[in-house]
């Protein structure tokens, strides 16, 4: 099954009662070999209309942070948790995440990035298990063989200006432990890394 199947499925899904309130699904987007891939929670009003994630003032920012360390968005893979908007811009409930896990998951598997950023607490939670972003956020997390690096949601500098330094801080970290694990991985003569235990 390739990215773009996946994508097809998920634009057709109606397995919470997301798929009623929604305009547009949001499948994510990014290239199909992307090292880094960032998840967010779920779409606003802008990618509701648009299709697309991070659209919104968010994604700017997404955007600038992004320049700080000389990436592009085109150069990232970018998703979220729910592929649906959550009326209100809510926290998605945990019936509705795992409704949609498998597709990221199926999504992470075709990828295999060598690093995934979570922005903000439902991300962090869903996937690692942590619950506190304060205490984890630019710091490497593994779980199952899968490096995680936990940042603060765009939008949560947006309301709190103060975490702007935060943020920019740990994007940096972020390329420093970006290009470790890259190197790491073109110095070895194989990639041991497994997905399948988590993926399952």
């Amino acid at each position: 099954m390739s990215l773009e199947d996946i994508a097809n499925n998920i634009r057709v899904c109606n397995l919470c009662s997301l798929s009623k309130s929604r305009t547009l699904v949001v499948p994510g987007e990014g290239p199909v070999d992307a090292e880094l891939m960032f998840v967010g929670e779920g779409p606003g009003a802008k990618e509701d209309i648009q299709g697309r994630p991070f659209v919104g003032s968010a994604g700017k920012y997404l955007d600038t942070l992004l320049g700080l360390i000389g990436l592009k968005r085109e150069e990232v893979f970018i998703v979220n948790i729910v592929k649906c908007r959550p009326p209100g811009n809510r926290v998605p409930s945990w019936d509705e995440r795992k409704a949609c896990l498998p597709y990221l998951k199926a999504q992470i598997k075709y990828i295999n990035p060598n690093l995934i950023c979570t922005l903000g607490n439902t991300a962090l939670e869903t996937l690692t298990g942590e619950k506190s972003i304060s205490r984890v956020h630019g710091c490497l997390l593994r779980k199952e063989n899968i490096q995680f690096f936990p940042m603060y949601h765009p939008a949560a500098a947006l309301h709190n200006p103060a975490l702007r330094y935060t943020l920019e801080s740990d994007m940096h970290e972020l390329k420093n432990i970006l290009d470790k694990v890259v190197s790491s991985l073109y110095s070895s003569e194989t990639n041991n890394t497994t997905l399948d235990s988590f993926l399952l």
